[in-house]
């Protein structure tokens, strides 16, 4: 495969060529994109909502003459770091490839031109949710978050609250009505936990989105907030799926989000969840492996938690990015990068670091640790040991001790790092 000047890529069986999208072409470019997840119609307001936050001007579509054959986007985020600092991030999105275009290069050719474009717009990072995690480690992606999904069977399981959950109110509430508000305490949240990302104007939405094809059977989204003084500070949003067996209720809770600025409102939030009148199951997806409820409950194993991949980060500019974050101890090493899809990246670096900042620049010093960018995408946001990736050789340590030095430095400094929803 190859990518020339003008945009082609070259395969066995001829040339697709690659472009910015087009506004006006959306229709067919989308229509691609849901063919290669399978081909169901997506209700209207998912769609119009999809149409609304595409980024044209960094989206791509792969034509074999007047037809569409490949997809990929990126969103113009920004991604919390270590330290709680905001780093501008592509958040890779919308890839697929025509069924009847598999293995001539496409896919390559679309990722390569993508990150390319990346790094010339100046951001240090790429990251995206995958289909299929196989994927995307070719091109450099590490997975750098997981997530928990949980399953409770909310009659065999008691919460043990902290004190002060009994004065927080609670209250029904429109979820529309209350976006705002929700959307601002979501937005005090965002600084604390690496991972997080800063939701653009338009975003709130799909915290709403609500189309009764994808419900199945469940309650439209309903939504309860968390008050204090008359503040908001915290707020659920769920359905409730009916269910009767030989006339007796059996019904489950879905959760979609769970947030709060403190323990005891927290708390109030999900022993509302595990009360629900008729209902005897919660499910909760894309929980962060550190949530507190693990330490909530009387017996965690009723809650089945089921660990999963979740964001997968890759460095596109392996300087800028390690000097945005900060180290959880003192860190000075000199780490030997392999990065064969960005060669920009390839070579030594010396990064030098710790709880106040951090900087890092070509050296031609000795190495003291050899990786690839895979894993350095894997570490940064703390979600993963240096010392795990060495036990598993995908890092080698060239000087004595620099491994602890590094691995306890590329720790998250508090939570672990969590996507809370997809794009």
């Amino acid at each position: 495969m190859a990518t020339d000047a003008t945009g082609s890529v070259d395969g066995p069986a001829g040339a697709a060529r690659l472009r910015v999208l087009d506004p006006d072409a959306w229709d067919s470019w989308y229509d691609v994109l849901l063919r290669a997840f399978g081909g169901v119609p997506e209700a209207a307001e998912e769609r119009e909502l999809w149409r609304a936050l595409t980024e044209a001007d960094r989206s791509l579509g792969a034509w074999d003459g007047e037809e569409c054959v490949g997809t990929a986007g990126a969103f113009s985020f920004r991604l919390t770091v270590p330290g709680g600092t905001s780093v501008p991030a592509a958040g890779v999105t919308m890839v697929s490839v025509a069924a009847t275009h598999r293995r001539r290069g496409v896919l390559t050719g679309m990722m390569a031109r993508q990150l390319a474009d990346v790094r010339s717009w100046g951001w240090p990072l790429a990251v995206l949710t995958a289909s299929e995690p196989e994927i995307y480690g070719r091109f450099g992606y590490g997975i750098g978050t997981r997530q928990l999904n949980l399953e409770a069977d909310t009659r065999r399981v008691r919460l043990a609250v902290p004190p002060g959950t009994d004065d927080v109110r609670l209250r029904y509430a429109a979820p529309g009505e209350v976006l705002a508000r929700c959307e601002a305490l979501y937005a005090r949240r965002v600084p604390l936990r690496a991972g997080m990302v800063e939701r653009l104007p338009g975003w709130d939405r799909l915290g709403v989105l609500d189309p009764e094809s994808e419900r199945e059977g469940a309650s439209p989204l309903q939504c309860v907030v968390a008050e204090r003084d008359g503040e908001i500070v915290g707020y659920t949003r769920f359905h409730v799926k009916p269910k009767w067996e030989h006339a007796v209720a059996d019904g489950t809770v879905i959760a979609r989000d769970v947030e709060a600025l403190d323990p005891a409102a927290y708390a109030a939030l999900w022993r509302f969840l595990f009360d629900i009148d008729l209902t005897s199951r919660l499910i909760a997806h894309q929980r962060p492996v550190d949530d507190p409820l693990l330490h909530l409950v009387s017996d965690v194993r009723r809650l089945k938690p089921r660990e999963r991949d979740a964001l997968h980060v890759r460095l596109v500019d392996v300087g800028q990015a390690l000097a945005a974050r900060t180290y959880q101890g003192p860190v000075d090493v000199v780490l030997d990068v392999e990065d064969a899809f960005c060669p920009w990246n390839t070579g030594r670096w010396r990064l030098s670091g710790d709880t106040k900042g951090a900087t890092c620049e070509r050296t031609t010093e000795p190495a003291d640790l050899a990786l690839s960018v895979r894993e350095l995408g894997a570490a940064y946001l703390g979600g993963v040991t240096l010392a795990s990736l060495a036990g598993a050789g995908r890092v080698r340590e060239l000087r004595g001790g620099a491994l602890a030095e590094a691995s306890v430095g590329f720790g998250p400094g508090g939570l672990a790092p969590w996507l809370p929803h997809g794009f």
